[in-house]
């Protein structure tokens, strides 16, 4: 998909969250056997941010997206959908997206959640800008959240030292103005997909046996995904690249997902790279699944790695297996982000009274539902009777 038309899809907005806590290499080494430099030497990883009791995709996700509205300078009730990327949803219904949606305040936005692992981010944003070169809505709200730590074996030591927890965000709103996602290439093999596996879903359902075998943890081939994403994440850049027409030469940078040092070593020698033109932070958070492109986004703004007129390309690649890229113009530079004190205090009220808007929700579905239990008869209807597996 390239750009064609005089309908544009530009990033306006970003934010990102991450557990207070943070797990290192050295917290590891007194449960698992393994150390420092044995995990550092193998991915780069340094720590990684874990969820605490009560912090969920969700939560993270809400987090996130009221820093990426506030840089937009939006209020939440002009969204018109939400998008959450995620392999580790809250419930498998309802959908996390719409937690999000309520949480934030979002009353007039459709949502969704996307699972294509590692991919979603770049799936998600994808998706959001094809909606809206097609003019169909306006701004969208794009998330990639992840709490990897409650789907990890922390006894299995080849997987749990990779992930961490934490969400990202990005606002896309329509313009006239040329610029924004320039381009996009999806992928998938589904060939691959008992490579990278969580076994939770109506295939292996949760049991007291399932979790003891750890059926329902991560599985991961790591030496076969290596493979495929050192080679997968040079072919997708070169791909949206041509989409784009231009060259690898007009690529500022490349954010890519986040998951071993030495894969994006190895993408960086097969695209004729220097290393600093690949943005890595896989030290600071190890690998948070579709959370990893926007995190890195937000931290390479605020180290000044992006400007104006930049060319930066996302790229990743994760279970199914799935694969995606997308090109960005990026249009706003630090100077366009800086709001006066009566725009910052409009925002305040803003979101406080998005939260209070969903709260009024809440509790009014809660009275009349406890409304129609005291009605005189009230015997349950239709579905009275009727026990789990029965239609």
């Amino acid at each position: 998909m390239s750009e064609s038309g005089g309908r544009y899809a530009h990033i306006t907005g970003w934010g990102a969250h991450v557990p207070a806590r943070a797990v290192t290499n050295q917290d590891l080494s007194q449960i698992l056997p393994t150390s420092d430099a044995w995990i550092q030497e193998r991915t780069g990883i340094v720590e990684r941010h874990i969820a605490e009791e009560g912090e969920y995709t969700s939560t993270m996700a809400i987090h996130a997206g009221r820093q990426a509205l506030k840089i937009a300078n939006l209020d939440p009730s002009v969204l018109d959908l939400v998008i959450c990327a995620t392999s580790t949803p809250d419930y498998l219904m309802p959908n996390t997206a719409s937690l999000i949606q309520d949480g934030l305040g979002a009353g007039n936005a459709a949502a969704f959640d996307l699972n294509t692992a590692c991919s979603g981010f770049v799936y998600a944003v994808s998706v959001a800008a094809g909606l809206i070169k097609g003019g169909l809505y306006e701004r969208i709200l794009v998330i990639g959240a992840e709490s990897m730590s409650r789907v990890m074996n922390w006894s299995d030591r080849s997987t749990c030292v990779l992930f961490g927890d934490g969400a990202g965000a990005v606002v896309l709103e329509a313009s006239d103005r040329p610029g924004g996602v320039l381009s996009s290439k999806l992928g998938s093999d589904g060939s691959g997909g008992d490579l990278l596996m969580v076994g939770l879903g109506t295939r292996l359902p949760i049991t007291q046996d399932s979790v003891a075998r750890g059926e329902t943890a991560m599985k991961m081939n790591g030496q076969q995904v290596f493979r495929f994403a050192t080679r997968i994440m040079s072919e997708a850049t070169k791909e949206v690249t041509a989409l784009a027409g231009l060259q690898l030469a007009d690529i500022d940078l490349i954010v890519p997902h986040q998951a071993n040092t030495r894969i994006l070593e190895v993408a960086a020698k097969q695209l004729g790279f220097a290393p600093g033109r690949i943005y890595s932070n896989v030290h600071r958070y190890g690998n948070t699944s579709a959370a990893s492109i926007p995190l890195a986004l937000v931290d390479a703004l605020s180290e000044g790695r992006i400007r104006a007129g930049d060319h930066i390309v996302f790229v990743g690649f994760g279970g199914g297996l799935t694969w995606g890229a997308c090109l960005v113009e990026w249009s706003f530079g630090p100077q366009d982000r800086h709001w006066s004190a009566s725009q910052r205090a409009l925002r305040w009220i803003r979101d406080r009274l998005a939260r209070v808007k969903g709260g009024l929700h809440a509790l009014d579905r809660k009275l009349a539902a406890a409304g129609r239990g005291r009605r005189k008869g009230d015997d349950g209807g239709p579905w009275r009777g009727l026990g789990p597996g029965q239609p």
